[in-house]
């Protein structure tokens, strides 16, 4: 696939290459006793690396390349693999603004992401889409940030976001930025199958871009049906068939590990030499603590060939193939004329990163941009409730039956007071004046006795606040609201841990460190509240998506995914 408009990035200086190539100038940097990985033929060759104009411009045999070189950089026998390209991430969802995300995802080895920015869409709109953009244009040598142009804002029409809806028309002058690359997963699979003439015209503005999908468990004529609309990728598989299917119908599967929906250990098997050409991974949503203490792509990576994935194979899919599906044809190699986005291992099967570059400059060296502004700040407009307005429906409930490390729910029909069964709400936080929506919920643990509250509601991000009393969440919810967004514990009418996340109410600026400080402090508070959830606010944070099976609440009431309606709490 190419993409005409996809590899803009700073014209090349191609008579420096050519001549560096020919030893005519000196490169900027001599990579020595290397073991560079061929993505082409999956074989490794013993080798010197040559680097100008932030390209590798030649490699060969050591000591054949030209050795006359500005900066020479002995690499011991090392392990050299193109940078990794993440397929698909929400850069929100790290809570971090998107210059504090690439400080720390490229020194492990992710040089590239494409990301969706629609949860800052779903608050403010296209102002949200542009401030990505801007800080994609500010961070070109540091992360290669690519934006895809969200598709879904809202998801659907059974919630409220502060955007309102976003057309075709509205979307189309986007493309036309520097750092634009196409349209962002279609989540609306309801309105391509059924041919709805909004939906469409998005398609039709974005038509010769990447299009990118989201449509878990769909099969069979709707899957054809969705593919014959020119969707070319998905992200959301959790079965193995499921996923072969969807290669089998043209679509690129991108195996996803974020810190609630897992499902590399189901799809792993899929990833062979055959099926690589059309799979990668993505993170989707992974908070800072999990990247810091797990890693981001490289834990995909190391996890795949842990579960039996030929090494060369996950390298291949990490970086080739998902530049190749992007139209990113600079990218994906450690060939001449490839951007010299390197990733230096220590150990090839447990992707150890022992340094990494971008366009040839190590990750230490790199000049990362200043933070923006305080733009997203005063976007919580939520009234905080009484706490009668917090008690939904007594006696025979639907209930949502939470499935830890899962996005996908189950629907239960309980009594409300039932050992487990704990109150959920979801409070519209844009301005609208919408009342809370009431349901229940199972999973959070059966001695769980406070409340757990965030901002980050995916898609529309009104408040969830998930408890066992009224009070107490009524204190969560008022704190939330004080902060301008965020996270919080409370446990007998007290808050006992906080995160701020003032920018959009989806991030913040603090240091990375100090919001991983953060978030061990909500965890400690949310084991000692008796919540069993290993990550309670991002699993808290997709119970409001109605785009994903089963049961699901909203500020508008509780939706039934699988009807793609609104049903009553009774049962």
């Amino acid at each position: 696939i190419g993409y005409a408009h996809a590899a803009m990035h700073n014209p090349p200086n191609r008579s420096r290459r050519v001549a560096a190539a020919m030893g005519k100038e000196p490169s900027d940097v001599l990579l020595t006793n290397a073991r560079a990985l061929d993505v082409f033929t999956l074989t490794w060759r013993e080798c010197d690396v040559a680097i100008a104009d932030g390209a590798v411009v030649g490699i060969g045999p050591r000591g054949d390349v030209p050795l006359a070189a500005t900066r020479t950089v002995d690499l011991g026998g090392r392990a050299v693999v193109p940078g990794f390209i993440d397929a698909h991430v929400h850069v929100e969802s790290s809570l971090l603004v998107p210059e504090n995300f690439a400080r720390v995802v490229v020194p492990k080895g992710t040089t590239t992401a494409i990301c969706d920015p629609h949860e800052v869409a779903n608050v403010v709109g296209v102002r949200g889409i542009e401030t990505f953009l801007d800080a994609a244009e500010r961070m070109r040598d540091s992360l290669d940030l690519r934006v895809m142009i969200s598709s879904c804002v809202p998801a659907t029409h059974m919630e409220t976001n502060g955007a309102g809806v976003l057309s075709a028309a509205a979307l189309s002058p986007l493309r036309a930025r520097r750092h634009a690359l196409g349209l962002a997963e279609v989540m609306n699979v309801p309105g391509v199958i059924h041919g709805d003439p909004e939906v469409l015209a998005k398609l039709d503005a974005f038509e010769g871009t990447p299009i990118d999908g989201h449509c878990p468990l769909l099969r069979g004529r709707e899957l054809s049906a969705y593919a014959a609309a020119g969707i070319r990728s998905c992200h959301e598989s959790s079965e193995l068939e499921e996923a072969r299917e969807k290669l089998t119908n043209g679509i690129s599967v991108w195996i996803r590990e974020g810190s609630v929906a897992k499902d590399l250990h189901a799809l792993s098997p899929l990833l062979t030499l055959e099926t690589s050409i059309a799979m990668g991974f993505c993170t989707d949503d992974r908070n800072p603590l999990d990247i810091a203490t797990e890693g981001h792509l490289d834990y995909l990576i190391r996890g795949a060939i842990a579960r039996g994935v030929r090494a060369e194979v996950a390298y291949r899919a990490a970086s080739l193939s998902v530049a190749r599906h992007y139209g990113l044809r600079h990218l994906g190699a450690v060939a001449p004329g490839f951007d010299a986005d390197l990733v230096v291992l220590d150990d090839v099967a447990s992707c150890a990163v022992h340094q990494v570059f971008r366009r040839g400059v190590p990750a230490s060296e790199l000049a990362f941009p200043s933070l923006a502004d305080k733009t997203g700040e005063g976007t919580m407009r939520a009234l905080v409730p009484a706490e009668s307005d917090l008690i939904g429906p007594a006696g025979r409930v639907h209930v949502i039956g939470v499935r830890g490390g899962r996005i996908l729910t189950d629907h239960h029909v309980m009594n409300h007071d039932a050992p487990g069964v704990a109150r959920l709400t979801v409070l519209e936080r844009h301005g609208h004046g919408v009342p809370p929506a009431n349901g229940y919920a199972f999973g959070f643990g059966e001695t769980f006795d406070g409340a757990i509250a965030s901002s980050v509601g995916h898609d529309s991000h009104n408040l969830i606040v998930c408890g066992k009393t009224p009070r107490d969440m009524r204190v969560a919810l008022a704190a939330l609201v004080e902060a301008g967004g965020g996270f919080v514990v409370v446990k007998g009418g007290a808050v006992s841990a906080l995160l701020p996340l003032p920018a959009f109410g989806l991030m913040s600026r603090q240091d990375p460190r100090e919001i991983e400080r953060a978030l061990l402090e909500l965890r400690a508070a949310s084991k000692a509240a008796g919540c069993v959830l290993a990550e309670p606010f991002l699993q808290l944070a997709f119970l409001s998506l109605p785009v994903i099976p089963s049961l699901k609440l909203t500020d508008r009431g509780l939706v039934d995914v699988e009807k793609f309606a609104i049903i009553s709490v009774a049962a």
